[in-house]
């Protein structure tokens, strides 16, 4: 009997430690830095976007993996002092109805499906980034910074579906490339399972061929972790 209770603690101890984490959604950020382009461009302005995650999870451990979801809908761009309040409530509603359709497309979503150690501390992540309805790979760069992990991407808009908006004929526009930038902390302990049930809750209103995976299993995209 003590053999029995002692392997059933062992496991449980073990399973829990391969548990991943839940993403503190309050203190992780994202951010999208849309540049200028076009003839005029320094007639435009460079635009910088709070892209708020709803609900994720990771793990750094033996299995390295994460994914995260952000709604759309939650997106803002980050007031600018040389922008009017006019200007700016009409740049916010153009990102919402004409670039990113938010209504028709409310999921943006990052599953990860490689993890390669470059360095202690810095890892190169591949995956898969669900945008504007479309699924195309891309590459993380990643690294450490106290209880964060830090990290950027590029994305080209039009490999997603999206043409870059543009003004006067096109002589002033959006760059087609974005830079993401990102800090992810993992959650308190407190809070770790009532995030879980909130990332269990957004999971389901995901569309069927991107539903979650449960908390405690591998991540279900293809690929190896390195």
């Amino acid at each position: 009997m003590g053999m029995r209770i002692f392997a059933a603690s062992l496991m449980l101890t073990l399973s829990c430690a391969a548990q991943d984490q839940v993403i503190d959604t309050q203190k992780s950020t994202i951010t999208v830095h849309a540049g200028r382009a076009g003839l005029f461009s320094v007639a435009g302005h460079d635009h910088w976007i709070s892209a708020p995650i709803t609900a994720g999870e990771f793990n750094d451990k033996e299995d390295p993996h994460v994914r995260f979801t952000v709604d759309a809908r939650g997106m803002t761009v980050k007031p600018d002092a040389k922008v009017s309040p006019k200007d700016q409530a009409e740049i916010q509603d153009t990102m919402q109805r004409q670039v990113l359709e938010s209504e028709k497309y409310p999921v943006i979503q990052f599953r990860s499906s490689s993890a390669k150690r470059v360095a202690e501390g810095i890892w190169k992540i591949g995956g898969t980034l669900t945008l504007h309805g479309v699924d195309k790979p891309v590459s993380v760069d990643v690294k450490r910074a106290g209880d964060a992990w830090t990290g950027n991407s590029r994305i080209k808009q039009t490999d997603f579906g999206i043409q870059p908006v543009s003004v006067a004929g096109g002589v002033v526009k959006v760059k087609n490339e974005l830079e993401i930038t990102f800090e992810i902390y993992p959650a308190s302990s407190a809070s770790t399972a009532a995030s879980r049930s909130e990332y269990s809750n957004a999971s389901t209103r995901l569309p069927s061929s991107s539903a979650a995976r449960p908390a405690c299993c591998p991540a279900a995209t293809s690929g190896s972790h390195q």
